[in-house]
């Protein structure tokens, strides 16, 4: 097994979802298929935006496209890929992440070599971004965020320090990493209500809700979560709200849910809240799978709410 960078833009027009599928041509077959059953950590190139390195997966399979010459699936392992918390860029103090990019002098290659779709990518190099990316102690950050007092107490603390793939596999560790990275990209505000609550100390109110579970093989991309508040995210999950196919039209179980209630919790034109960043956005297919799996099913875990 072998680790990989891959290339993916935004707007690419081969069919990639990074938590989904990487589409890639005959050429990178060998490596990518060298590369099944380890890790990836995808890049956008210079030109298409400023993210460099932005998250991490695991490859599961590689297919050919069907219908398409040429061209193969590198599909991806449910529930193994993880935007990175802080994205990494393609040169640290002017130097290449990757030893492959690196000329003797330390300044970057350029050419071909730059280009690359798919390349390899060494064990040290690999930890090195993700350490990056994924900080060890992001635990840590995030708890004593908004409280001062657990802030001071950590101080000079040296953090736990846990195996790359152990951070990576560890369901607590990526929550943390999917909560921040969800209520960042909606600015804090709850996507169904638009309100932007905080408590005494600063601490956001609003919570990160996986659209399609990650027991039902949902994966940690912004693009299945929504940022909402802790009523809407308790609504959600239960199936008494959900989002039409438009994917911003808000949709309530009336049956279930008081008029009243609606008028309290929703904002007042029934849209969803959308992310600064379209990349952001929900996606379609999660948002199909939640109306067809969760939206409108049968309650059973006693009084709602808003119940006297």
């Amino acid at each position: 097994m072998v680790k990989l960078v891959l290339f993916h833009k935004a707007d690419s027009i081969y069919e990639d979802e990074p938590d989904v599928v990487y589409e890639f041509p005959r050429r990178y077959l060998k490596a990518v298929e060298e590369a099944v059953g380890d890790w990836v950590v995808y890049f956008e190139p210079v030109k298409s935006g400023p993210r460099g390195y932005f998250a991490v997966a695991k490859i599961e399979q590689v297919i050919a496209k069907p219908g398409v010459d040429g061209r193969f699936l590198a599909l991806i392992e449910s529930r193994s890929f993880l935007p990175f918390d802080r994205e990494v860029p393609r040169l640290l103090n002017g130097r290449p992440l990757e030893t492959s990019m690196t000329q003797p002098d330390g300044s970057p290659k350029r050419g071909d070599a730059a280009q690359l779709a798919v390349r390899r990518l060494p064990e040290a190099d690999f930890a090195h971004i993700i350490n990056l990316g994924l900080p060890q102690d992001l635990e840590r950050i995030e708890a004593t965020r908004y409280d001062p007092q657990l802030a001071e107490l950590g101080e000079g603390a040296e953090p736990f320090e846990r195996p790359v793939l152990e951070r990576l596999t560890r369901r607590p560790y990526r929550d943390v990493a999917f909560r921040r990275k969800v209520r960042a990209a909606y600015g804090y505000r709850c996507a169904m209500s638009g309100l932007m609550l905080r408590n005494g100390g600063g601490r956001p109110e609003v919570q990160a809700a996986h659209i399609r579970p990650v027991e039902s093989q949902g994966s940690d991309s912004v693009r299945n979560g929504l940022a909402l508040s802790g009523t809407l995210h308790w609504m959600f999950d239960r199936g008494l709200i959900s989002v039409a196919d438009d994917c911003e039209t808000i949709l309530v179980s009336h049956n279930k849910v008081p008029g009243d209630v609606v008028g309290r919790l929703l904002a007042p034109d029934g849209k969803l809240v959308r992310p600064e960043d379209p990349r952001n956005a929900p996606h379609a297919e999660n948002l199909r799978w939640h109306r067809e799996n969760v939206f409108g099913r049968s309650l059973h875990e006693g009084a709602m709410p808003w119940s006297d």
